[in-house]
C-alpha cells in the first residue's frame, strides 16, 4: 500500500515561515531562482523472441516535468526551496501491450489515462555545506536515481553535503521512501530481486549513508562510502578515476570496489557479494573506445535499492550483468559528429557478454548489444529540443530474448 509522507509539506512550511525574518536580506532567493518545463514525449516497444507469456510491451506517453529552484537567502545561514512537479499522459497503450514502465497499472494490467507526482525540498547552506530535506534525486554509488522512463524516480529523506574541507567533498544522510517511476505515491525501499536472486524483495525502514569523496589531484579522485539498508545489507564502495594524456587524447581509467553483506535481522538471510568493476576509455577527436571487466565474487548477485540505477559498468539498457559469481566484459565506442562539423549528433554502441552465473540448473550465459544515436538543437526555434533513438538486443540462456526501441523526444523551456 502506498501513502503520501507529510514530511516535504512541512518543510515547506517552515522554510515558508522562516522568511520573514530574513526578508530584508532575501534578494538572493529570488534572483538567483531558477525555472524550466521539460516536455519529454516517449515510446516504447520491447517484442519478446521466445516462450510463453506476453509477447509484447508497446506504449507511448507524454510527460511534463516542471522544476522550480530558488536561490538562497542572503546572510551566515542560507534557506531555499526547490519543487518538481510532474505529469504523465496516456498517448496508446492496452492491457495487453502494457507494463513498460511508462505507465501505472490497475490491478487487470489496465494502463492508467495519466498520474501526477509533486515533490519539495528545503534547503540550508552553511558555508560550503548544505543540507537538503524532503524529495531527493541522489547520484551517489549507493543510489542513483532512475530517470530512464517517462518521469524520474525521487526518493525522500535528509542529506547533507559538505565541501568545507579543500579538495574534499562529504556526504551523509538517511532516505526512507522511494516514488518509483511510473507511480504517484510512495513506498517503502525495497531490495531488488531481479530473476529471483535473493528469493524475495524485502521492504525496509531506511537507507542510511555516509562517504568522502576526495582530489587527490586534479588527475585522480578517491572515493569511498558507506550505506545500509537496514535490516536488509550493508555496503562498502572504493572508487578511483584517473584521466591520463596519452599521446593526442585521453585515457580514463574507472576502478570500482563493493563488499556487500547482511544487516540487521537479514530479511533475506546471508548475503556474500564483492564486485569488481573496471572500465579504460581512450578518447581522442572525437572518437571514445572502452573495454570494461565486471566480476561478481561470492555466493549472491549485486545488492541495490529496487528501481534505482546500480552504479555497475556494465549495467545497460535492459540488464546488470550482476548474477551470483557473474563475469562479463564490455566494449564501448562513441563518436561526437560535432568534430565532423555537425555539432549536436551523437552515437554509441557497446557489447557486453556475460558467463559464469550460478544457477540452479547450472551456468548462466546472456549478452546485449546497444546503439543509441541522439541529435540536440543547438539554435533557431527548435533549439533545446533533443531527439534520441535507443535499441537494444538481449539474449539468455536462462531467460526471455527480447529486442528493444525507444524513441524520446526531450524539449526544455526556461522559464526564467
Amino acid at each position: 500500500m502506498t501513502r503520501k509522507k507529510s514530511l516535504s509539506c512541512s518543510v515547506v512550511g517552515m522554510t515558508v515561515m522562516a522568511l520573514p525574518a530574513v526578508g530584508a536580506n532575501a534578494a538572493g532567493f529570488i534572483e538567483d531562482s531558477k525555472a524550466s518545463l521539460e516536455l519529454r514525449n516517449f515510446y516504447l516497444n520491447r517484442d519478446f523472441r521466445e516462450n510463453a507469456g506476453q509477447n509484447k510491451r508497446e506504449e507511448w506517453a507524454q510527460g511534463f516535468i516542471l522544476n522550480l529552484e530558488s536561490g538562497f537567502t542572503q546572510g551566515t545561514v542560507g534557506f531555499g526551496v526547490d519543487a518538481i512537479g510532474m505529469l504523465g499522459l496516456k498517448l496508446d497503450s492496452s492491457p495487453d501491450r502494457s507494463g513498460t514502465d511508462l505507465l501505472p497499472r490497475d490491478s487487470r494490467n489496465r494502463p492508467e489515462d495519466d498520474y501526477s507526482k509533486l515533490g519539495v525540498t528545503g534547503k540550508v547552506r552553511f558555508a560550503e555545506s548544505q543540507l537538503r530535506v524532503g524529495t531527493l534525486l541522489p547520484k551517489m554509488p549507493y543510489l542513483q536515481y532512475s530517470n530512464s522512463r517517462l518521469l524520474p524516480q525521487t526518493f525522500e529523506g535528509w542529506q547533507v553535503q559538505s565541501k568545507d574541507l579543500e579538495r574534499a567533498t562529504f556526504t551523509l544522510g538517511e532516505i526512507d521512501r522511494v516514488v518509483q517511476r511510473n507511480v504517484s505515491g510512495s513506498d517503502k525501499l525495497t531490495l531488488n530481486n531481479k530473476n529471483g536472486r535473493f528469493g524475495g524483495s524485502p521492504e525496509s525502514d531506511e537507507l542510511r549513508f555516509g562517504g568522502v569523496d576526495y582530489a587527490v589531484n586534479p588527475q585522480l579522485l578517491a572515493s569511498y562510502h558507506y550505506a545500509e539498508l537496514s535490516d536488509v545489507y550493508r555496503q562498502h564502495f572504493l572508487g578511483v578515476q584517473h584521466n591520463l594524456a596519452l599521446g593526442a587524447g585521453k585515457l580514463k581509467s574507472d576502478l570500482r570496489y563493493f563488499n556487500n553483506s547482511e544487516a540487521g535481522r537479514e530479511r533475506v538471510g546471508d548475503i556474500d557479494n564483492r564486485a569488481i568493476n573496471a572500465m579504460f576509455t581512450y578518447s581522442v577527436a572525437g572518437h571514445a573506445l572502452g573495454l570494461a571487466y565486471q566480476k561478481m565474487l561470492g555466493d549472491d548477485g549485486f545488492t541495490y535499492v529496487n528501481g534505482a540505477t546500480p552504479y555497475l559498468t556494465n549495467f545497460l539498457q535492459i540488464n546488470d550483468f550482476a548474477g551470483p559469481n557473474q563475469r562479463s566484459w564490455q566494449l564501448r565506442y562513441d563518436f561526437d559528429f560535432a568534430k565532423v562539423g555537425v555539432p549536436g549528433l551523437t552515437f554509441m554502441t557497446r557489447y557486453v557478454r556475460g558467463d559464469q552465473v550460478d544457477l540452479a540448473v547450472g551456468e548462466g550465459r546472456e549478452w546485449e548489444r546497444d546503439t543509441d544515436i541522439a541529435y540536440a538543437f543547438g539554435d533557431g526555434p527548435l533549439k533545446n529540443l533533443k531527439v534520441t533513438w535507443r535499441n537494444a538486443t538481449y539474449r539468455s540462456s536462462f531467460v526471455r530474448d527480447l529486442d528493444e526501441n525507444r524513441l524520446i523526444l526531450s524539449y526544455i523551456v526556461p522559464l526564467w
